[in-house]
């Protein structure tokens, strides 16, 4: 079961209702600046990790300027869309709020917050902490895959600098991973090890860890016992969870 850290309590917390309902998850962006874009993107990824264990889930974008240019920017890094924020309440059935946000939007007990509402009533606080990239880094939506690794790359709690060489090791890595997925896509196939399973698994539960889920797979790529078909399940069903579209080269004469 996934839990999640909440940063008013510091406690871990289940992210998955108790009982059966819709699971709303909010991104609060202020700004289309990387630290938005890295906030956006732990939200994408909360959603699928949710969504692997079949809990339904209404997605939410409140609080943010500049919103055509984010939503550009966010479609280039394979974000799916989120609802514009609307007064609707709560939604039909909902059971759990999921708040994805950096620390400067917090508010303190009893203040409001940027979208006009008591941040504290209810819900768990999910906080990204900021990212900055140097210029040009991350604004080239011909790497936006690579971008999206390397800011997935680092703890979402720990501040993040991205500079040239953090996306070009991303790009490479993106490289080998999809011409070996290409590769190991033409053996026979075979179940993913269940030890395997359950790293994955247990790495994304514990507070959405997604480097964690990195290591892994790093450690199925040089494994000397993990067949080939097997090696191709894993990066697929990792990918569920990454969105880095590890099986793109399939098919491709020359994958890249």
């Amino acid at each position: 079961m996934l839990r999640i850290t909440d940063a008013r309590t510091g406690e871990p917390t289940d992210a998955t209702p108790a009982r059966r309902g819709l699971t709303r998850v909010e991104a609060h962006v202020p700004r289309p600046d990387t630290t938005g874009l890295r906030v956006l993107l732990v939200a994408d990824v909360l959603v699928r990790a949710l969504e692997i264990s079949g809990t339904p889930v209404w997605t939410v974008l409140t609080g943010t300027e500049g919103r055509t240019e984010l939503r550009a920017r966010a479609t280039a890094l394979g974000i799916r869309p989120f609802e514009d924020e609307r007064d609707s309440g709560t939604g039909l059935g909902e059971a759990q709020v999921l708040r994805v946000c950096a620390p400067e939007t917090g508010t303190a007990d009893g203040e409001t917050g940027e979208a006009g509402r008591d941040e504290t009533a209810s819900g768990l606080r999910v906080e990204v902490a900021p990212a900055d990239a140097d210029s040009g880094v991350a604004d080239d939506d011909e790497r936006a895959s690579a971008l999206r690794l390397a800011l997935l790359a680092c703890p979402r709690r720990e501040p993040l600098r991205l500079d040239e060489a953090a996306l070009t090791d991303a790009e490479d890595t993106l490289r080998r991973w999809r011409g070996a997925v290409a590769t190991w896509a033409t053996r026979p196939s075979g179940p993913i090890p269940d030890p395997v399973r359950q790293q994955l698994r247990a790495a994304w539960e514990d507070d959405l860890d997604v480097p964690a889920v990195l290591a892994v797979l790093r450690k199925v790529e040089t494994s000397g016992t993990v067949p080939d078909g097997a090696r191709f399940e894993t990066y697929a069903y990792a990918d569920r969870l990454l969105g880095l579209e590890l099986t793109r080269d399939i098919g491709r004469e020359t994958p890249s």
